[in-house]
């Protein structure tokens, strides 16, 4: 087990050496329907984790809830050592802690350069009064314009840069709401399914722009069926069933793990987890 990364045995919930997000008790309930019941859960800072689990487990609902887009029944949880509990999502972002969706947010009628303008913050010009004032926020929204462009141009899309959203396709609305992400300058990357719907010509370059978040210092967390993704870029795994984390540790050893192969097959087995009987699992 790395040892960089959690203090002990890789049991659930264990301690990390260096975490950048903490969860404890946190519940969210549906009716008579526990959808997610995390009692505790550390994500290691620069690295790239997985948050794995058949369909149902809570995955995304505890994507809401870290993020402010839901609000538990119960819980705290702590983003670079700031408290995060009944913060709002926008504010969640300006932090410094971002997220994708499963089903993408680009805004279709304007344009990809448009798009990620959007994404940056602080900008002088939301400002009804500064905005009357085109001095004031004209040199702001060229700095923008610039770091706008780098990026499209790192995700390959910098000649979609005046078409519409909409004239995306699924992979490219990925990789724009991934590029729109990185205009806050975060510290924390967390995808919602970032291989869901995406042409397997873009999926390669979808891995390697994760792999460069981290090259750059981010951390990441994504949620992903994919389990040769998870095994291929991913330094922990987190397993989610029923709402609860109910394993952890390096990929290789999550996929052997019993409890793992449980929760997705619905019975134990002597062999490792493969990314067909995932497929077939889910």
């Amino acid at each position: 087990m790395p040892n960089d990364i959690a203090k002990g045995p890789a049991t659930p919930g264990c301690e990390k050496v260096d975490p950048i997000l903490v969860a404890n008790n946190v519940r969210r309930q549906f009716g008579g329907n526990v959808a997610v019941d995390v009692e505790h859960v550390e994500i290691p800072r620069g690295k790239i984790t997985a948050l794995i689990g058949p369909n149902g487990a809570g995955k995304t609902t505890f994507f809401n809830l870290l993020t402010g887009f839901d609000q538990p029944n119960s819980g705290e949880w702590s983003f670079d050592g700031k408290n995060l509990a009944g913060v709002a999502a926008y504010k969640v972002s300006r932090m410094g802690m971002v997220r994708t969706f499963q089903l993408t947010k680009s805004l279709n009628m304007l344009t990809v350069m448009e798009n990620m303008r959007l994404g940056a913050q602080k900008q002088p010009g939301e400002s009804l009064l500064r905005a009357l004032f085109k001095p004031l926020w004209r040199k702001n929204e060229d700095t923008i314009t610039i770091t706008a462009s780098e990026l499209l141009s790192r995700f390959k899309l910098d000649a979609k840069a005046d078409d519409f959203a909409a004239s995306l396709s699924g992979g490219q609305r990925k990789l724009l709401e991934m590029a729109r992400a990185l205009m806050t300058k975060p510290k924390l990357v967390m995808l919602d399914e970032p291989m869901a719907g995406v042409n397997p010509a873009l999926t390669q370059s979808l891995l390697e722009h994760i792999k460069g978040l981290k090259a750059e210092g981010m951390t990441v967390l994504f949620v992903e069926h994919d389990m040769h993704m998870v095994r291929n870029i991913s330094d922990w795994v987190i397993v989610m069933a029923e709402g609860k984390i109910v394993a952890e540790g390096p990929p290789n050893e999550v996929m052997k793990n019993p409890a793992v192969i449980d929760a997705y097959l619905g019975a134990h087995h002597d062999s490792d987890l493969g990314a067909d009987k995932i497929a077939k699992g889910n």
